[in-house]
């Protein structure tokens, strides 16, 4: 299977850091303030932050337990015409993540693929 992914650099930081037997579903990178890369495995949401001051870099790893719900940010509505980036909304109860992706396409399966783990 092909692991869908926007930079080899971020895929390899992902694949170092998998426990065993999880698998990476898929490797976005993000634009905007802050951060990095957004990748999806068969366990977790994991978040590259680089918005710390002193060019610290965060790794946050979010298990889909801890998820209490997924949106989709738009200006326009679903029935409107397509857009060229999309934002998505991570909420854990405790704390809300934002991540900018180029393209919709992407917003859309990061979307689906955390819906799908969250209510099985």
């Amino acid at each position: 299977m092909s692991i869908p992914f926007d930079r080899r650099d971020q895929l390899d930081k992902i694949q170092q850091g998998l426990l065993p037997g999880e698998q990476i579903l898929a490797v976005y990178d993000a634009i905007g303030v802050g951060t990095g890369f957004l990748g999806l495995t068969d366990r977790r949401v994991v978040i590259q932050d680089n918005s710390f001051v002193g060019k610290k870099i965060a790794i946050t790893s979010i298990p889909y337990t801890r998820i209490s719900s997924v949106s989709i940010l738009t200006n326009k509505s679903f029935a409107g015409q397509f857009f060229s980036s999309g934002h998505l909304a991570i909420s854990t109860g405790y704390n809300t993540y934002e991540v900018e992706f180029r393209g919709d396409e992407k917003t859309r399966h990061v979307h689906d693929v955390i819906l799908h783990y969250i209510l099985h």
